[in-house]
């Protein structure tokens, strides 16, 4: 998984990826927040959801200790994270601050 989640989140400039857990009642609040900000931020922004327990492995490398955590990329590289749920338009903001 290592190498291809590498090829994924050099695949696009700018990268928000959700660390989740399909057992996680915050997890499953946040899904429909990011189908928004997708819709609105568009080709800006590609998303990818990872469930910690299909990859522990990397999990364990970002260090993600609590679901969901999302850690946004850019050219590869990440920017920012944070745990937890966040609103729409906090997401948006980061993501139009890092691009």
């Amino acid at each position: 998984m290592k190498n291809s989640f590498k090829s994924l989140i050099n695949s696009h400039p700018v990268i928000l990826v959700d660390f989740f857990g399909t057992w996680c009642g915050p997890c499953q609040a946040l899904m429909p927040i990011l189908k928004d900000v997708k819709a609105e931020l568009g080709e800006q922004l590609k998303i990818i959801k990872i469930d910690i327990d299909k990859n522990r492995e990397l999990a364990t490398q970002y260090q993600v200790r609590s679901v969901p955590t999302m850690i946004l990329f850019k050219d590869g590289t990440p920017k920012w994270r944070q745990s937890g749920v966040l609103q729409k338009s906090a997401i948006i903001d980061v993501v139009n601050t890092h691009s």
